[in-house]
């Protein structure tokens, strides 16, 4: 092999390397995690590390999501809101790509701190997967062309809450799996991303429940299973059957998810308890279980041996994620729902008065590095691709990414 050839090798696969979507809740395996720097330093007052700014209709509590070299994300618009949208950006400029617009088909009703753009679009890589808290779901093409649209409340009239609903979808073997729980008709379902129609569906609690599904690795590497957390227990299912395979019989927390690292699951439940799969098992070994890792509203995170929990009271607590021994914790200005990300080696966290604050977690103990004020509530869970930060608010989606 030649020189020339072999560089021109090492480049494309450096670069695939470096690129990286960021296609659901969370990220691609719900980790809230990306390997790739992000700028530590930022500020829209003077334009510091923005790349640029887009103006967004209506209201939107859904994070943006990156695919390839577009952004994609949902909102919803109207006295009712019930006009449903879902937006594409360039990546590069910011520039809107495309726009589409649906009425919703079921309710619309939510806490005036939610709205109907809740839940987080998800992708398949291929398809936008758009889920609204009316239980519209919502197939297009990376293009905008629909492919199909489910009004999940025409088919079971009785799944909402007044509060409105928050869990967002997973894509999996080839389905696309909600959960919508609530106090009435509540289940699981998986929808054929191909077809729109139904692979299964299951019976659910009972009970308001705005925590969305997760996938882990199953009893081979090539198996996956998908994690339904409830008041009532945490159930791992097969995606194609939705086959119960294991049940931890205790009750969790109904708004932060579960977080997945290899075997291990780091579940909101009797504060943060610690559970490793067994394959072949009927139920997850009990690990540890730590009072004092309890998340408020975001969801915990796993990042290289350690476990994040941001707490009650605006608390970022580190811990050792064998022992569940908290290591430090840092007091930070909130409040905060969205739950933060971790790029290179530090957090990102956006409070809901649209303050952002940038912890290292290099050292022994966090430090808050850096600080900015947006000018805008923001409640969203931001997105990590290619070595940009995205975030967005009701009125704004902004890219931070070094400029150079």
């Amino acid at each position: 092999m030649t020189r020339p050839l072999l560089l021109i090798l090492l480049i494309a696969f450096a670069g695939s390397q470096l690129a990286a979507d960021w296609a659901q809740f969370r990220g691609n395996n719900s980790s809230s995690v990306s390997t790739e720097p992000v700028p530590a330093k930022f500020d829209i007052s003077d334009g510091t590390n923005i790349s640029w700014t887009a103006d967004l209709p209506g209201r939107g509590l859904s994070g943006p999501i990156v695919v390839g070299d577009r952004v994609y994300l949902t909102a919803s618009s109207g006295f009712r809101q019930d006009r449903l949208h879902v937006i594409c950006f360039d990546a590069g400029s910011g520039e809107k790509i495309w726009h589409r617009q649906f009425t919703a088909t079921g309710r619309t009703m939510s806490h005036p701190k939610m709205c109907n753009a809740t839940p987080q679009p998800a992708s398949d890589g291929e398809r936008i997967f758009a889920f609204f808290s009316s239980n519209d779901l919502i197939c297009l093409d990376l293009d905008g062309n629909l492919q199909w649209f489910r009004g999940l409340t025409h088919d079971f009239p009785n799944a909402s809450n007044s509060l409105g609903m928050a869990s967002s979808p997973v894509v999996v073997d080839g389905q696309v799996i909600v959960q919508v729980e609530n106090a009435s008709d509540s289940f699981a379902t998986a929808i054929d991303v191909n077809t729109g129609e139904h692979t299964w569906k299951i019976e659910r609690p009972q009970g308001n429940n705005w925590t969305s599904p997760a996938v882990m690795t199953g009893r081979t590497p090539q198996e996956k299973l998908v994690v339904l957390q409830s008041a009532e227990h945490l159930i791992a299912c097969d995606p194609r059957t939705g086959q119960e395979i294991w049940k931890h019989p205790v009750g969790c927390s109904t708004i932060p998810s579960s977080v997945i690292a290899g075997d291990m699951l780091f579940v909101p439940s009797e504060g943060l308890t610690a559970l490793r799969y067994i394959p072949d098992s009927d139920a997850p070994e009990v690990v540890w279980q730590e009072n004092k890792l309890a998340p408020g509203t975001p969801s915990p995170i796993y990042y290289d041996g350690r476990l994040f929990s941001l707490k009650r009271g605006n608390i970022l607590a580190g811990a050792d994620a064998a022992t569940g021994e908290v290591l430090w914790q840092v007091r930070l200005k909130g409040p905060f729902s969205g739950t933060p990300v971790i790029a290179g080696d530090k957090m990102y966290l956006f409070s809901e008065k649209g303050l952002a604050q940038v912890v290292d977690l290099s050292g022994d103990k966090g430090k808050v590095v850096h600080t900015a004020e947006f000018v805008d509530t923001i409640l969203c869970t931001p997105a990590v691709a290619n070595g940009a930060l995205y975030v967005r608010s009701d009125q704004h989606l902004w890219k931070i990414a070094d400029k150079e």
